[in-house]
């Protein structure tokens, strides 16, 4: 078992990954002060695997936990469908110290976190995710969003969660596809802070996805990374936006291909690759740096090239973006692995980039 912290002060949480977590929810939950009713926000998919373990274990630590299931898929994290789950804890009257427990991957995260931000005007929760992309990410840092047709995670909170219960054995049952786009996070630390981590992930290449050894280090470091730049800037003001690597064109293609279409991991890898070749045009790294970074995503099985998608349509969706300065288009960028900086782009500049990225 491995404990780590995300030190903010009063607002502190701890991250537990251990093998066999799911097992112990209800005590866990309830070592952390929760009594009486709590709400487990989940979809059918991971209901159909992990609830009757969850709530069975709830139960038995005393509590009175309600299922609330919402649709799976990013198509999903909408405002609708959040109403649809506060008619769920009306329903179940669940009160300001009612705890709700966000049990699946990012969707579920980010919209059981923004309706605990929301819901009288802030409920506790936890988070238990069920997909390598949300267990090495959108778990920690208490970012909790959904999604506006004009943009990916236009309306939300910083919202910290109570803690993060990891256990790396669900992601036995996650299908291969979901597991390689949460991957795309994993070497993205890689990139942005530690070089050795990357060199790990191209040493362990073949392995890494057995959910071993080499993948609970991947989930620990992934979280350690995390957690430690969560606590030096949790609203991101300032460091924590490094973790935006790929996003800006990730965001992008995610909006105009339609949500759905590209998983956000699977975005997220085109969008590194993309940032990676800004970077060494605009001369900040050497094209060796974007050569490894294609060819380890590359074997890890992820997209790394740019969907058909008119340069024009990409620039409209970055406008949008939260990453926006002024009329300039805000990137993070490489400057070798495990270095990154903060840059601003005219527009020309990006859509001269784009079309010459599409005819590489």
């Amino acid at each position: 078992m491995r404990t780590l912290s995300v030190d903010l002060g009063e607002r502190s949480y701890p991250i537990v990954i251990k093998r066999g977590l799911l097992s112990e929810v209800g005590s866990r939950v309830i070592g952390l002060g929760f009594n009486g009713r709590v709400a487990v926000v989940t979809n059918p998919t991971i209901a159909n695997l992990y609830a009757d373990r969850v709530m069975k274990g709830l139960k038995g630590a005393g509590l009175n936990p309600a299922l609330i299931t919402i649709p799976d898929g990013e198509e999903f994290k909408s405002l609708n469908e959040a109403g649809k789950v506060y008619d769920g804890l009306v329903r179940h009257r669940m009160e300001r110290s009612s705890a709700i427990i966000a049990l699946g991957g990012g969707v579920i995260g980010d919209m059981a976190g923004f309706v605990a931000a929301t819901y009288l005007r802030g409920v506790p929760y936890v988070q238990i995710p069920t997909t390598l992309l949300a267990q090495v990410d959108s778990s920690v840092g208490g970012k909790t969003a959904v999604n506006h047709p004009s943009g990916k995670n236009l309306i939300g909170a910083f919202y910290q969660p109570k803690a993060v219960f990891i256990d790396p054995d669900v992601l036995r049952t996650l299908p291969e596809r979901e597991l390689k786009a949460g991957m795309a996070e994993v070497v993205k630390y890689g990139v942005i802070w530690d070089e050795g981590f990357f060199g790990f992930l191209e040493k362990n290449s073949g392995v890494i996805y057995s959910i071993g050894r080499e993948t609970t280090h991947a989930i620990e470091r992934s979280c350690e990374i995390k957690a430690e730049v969560v606590g030096k800037d949790e609203t991101e003001s300032g460091l924590r936006s490094i973790l935006n690597l790929g996003h800006t064109f990730g965001h992008a293609i995610e909006a105009v291909s339609g949500y759905g279409t590209y998983r956000h991991g699977e975005a997220v890898s085109i969008g590194m690759v993309m940032a990676a070749g800004f970077s060494a045009r605009l001369g900040l790294c050497s094209s060796d740096v974007e050569a490894r970074l294609k060819g380890l995503l590359a074997v890890l099985g992820l997209p790394v090239d740019a969907p058909d998608i008119p340069a024009e349509a990409l620039i409209e969706s970055m406008r949008l973006d939260k990453k926006v300065s002024g009329d300039k288009l805000r990137f993070i960028l490489v400057t070798g692995l495990g270095q990154v900086v903060l840059k601003e782009a005219f527009e020309a500049d990006v859509r001269g980039f784009l079309l010459s990225f599409k005819k590489a």
